[in-house]
């Protein structure tokens, strides 16, 4: 287990705890009072630690190793089920981009998502889950198909932005994100949407419009990432902390704003410290989101949803 600079004094506590039951076990010696006692101030220390998190703190949250990306998630909810499917039909199949057909219970959806390395080799692989043009075409194939056989979809953003280069410009980087926030917009199937790390600019919004936008515990969604921003401000990354709060990124921030509709709730210590309960807890919310948008029509649904997003960022005086 890997333990971020704030995680610290869980660490040392964690240790001091696995020491003393190896002890008792090595010497046949009975410690569990002396175990219970530092397992008490562990609990405590976790709730104190956890319950007052910085938004820096919960971008660095976000960003942990072994935090679940997509596939993960797709592999623990729809199992053998999941079928992905390839190619944009025009360039490439991008490896940033993950996307196929999957049953999460008894339903069927079509799951989409940005999906990151876990070592260097798959990072490159991934391109750190910064998609190319022919990622956002190859996602919008896909809900235009799950459109044309009744499906609802869900997307999983996890991305630090749209992938920036030369390429990916001349290939339309832009026009291929805005296309899928307009098709998005007048989708008539259901669409959850839920922020499972980071959400960065319009690499984030390029699969981000949805009935239902929801957001882990500990993710972010904003314009620019902490770094960029203070680089951009201050000449330097040295203000990141300033920015991550000035930006207004976390989960709380942005279910205050009107910019999601929920948020998902992690286990303590965040979702890779317990991913099957973090998995139960999305897959409940899943479902519940899809019994109750699947009631309305698809005239319904298209109004509902532009309706939301028009109605952001309108204020009375």
């Amino acid at each position: 287990m890997e333990y971020l600079e704030f995680e610290k004094p869980i660490q040392a506590l964690q240790e001091e705890f696995n020491k003393a039951c190896k002890i008792g076990t090595d010497n046949d010696v009975d410690v569990s009072e002396t175990c219970q006692q530092i397992e008490k101030k562990l609990k405590e220390k976790k709730k104190e630690i956890y319950k007052n998190l910085t938004a820096w703190q919960r971008v660095q949250l976000s960003r942990h190793p072994n935090r679940p990306y997509t596939l993960d998630y797709i592999q623990a909810l729809c199992g053998d089920t999941f079928l992905e499917l390839h190619g944009d039909r025009t360039v490439a199949d991008d490896k940033a981009m993950v996307g196929g057909l999957g049953k999460i219970g008894e339903q069927s959806f079509m799951v989409i998502g940005q999906q990151k390395g876990t070592n260097t080799k798959t990072r490159q692989y991934r391109n750190f889950g910064m998609a190319n043009p022919e990622g956002y075409r190859k996602a919008l194939r896909l809900m235009k198909s799950a459109e044309k056989f009744n499906l609802p979809v869900v997307t999983f953003i996890d991305t630090p932005g749209a992938y920036p280069g030369l390429e990916a410009e001349e290939r339309g980087q832009g026009e291929a994100i805005a296309r899928n926030i307009l098709e998005m917009t007048r989708l008539q199937v259901p669409v959850i949407v839920v922020v499972i790390g980071e959400g960065a600019s319009g690499g984030a919004l390029g699969i981000g419009v949805g009935d239902k936008v929801m957001m882990l515990e500990n993710s972010w969604y904003s314009v620019i990432s902490p770094e960029n921003c203070s680089s951009i401000l201050w000449r330097s990354w040295d203000h990141k902390e300033q920015a991550a709060e000035a930006l207004k990124l976390t989960a709380k921030d942005a279910k205050r704003l009107k910019v999601i509709d929920s948020i998902i709730k992690e286990p303590l210590g965040g979702a890779h410290a317990d991913r099957i309960e973090m998995v139960k807890t999305l897959k409940k919310i899943i479902l519940e989101s899809y019994a109750e948008l699947k009631e309305l029509s698809p005239k319904d649904l298209v109004k509902s949803r532009m309706d939301k997003y028009l109605a952001m960022g309108t204020y009375k005086d």
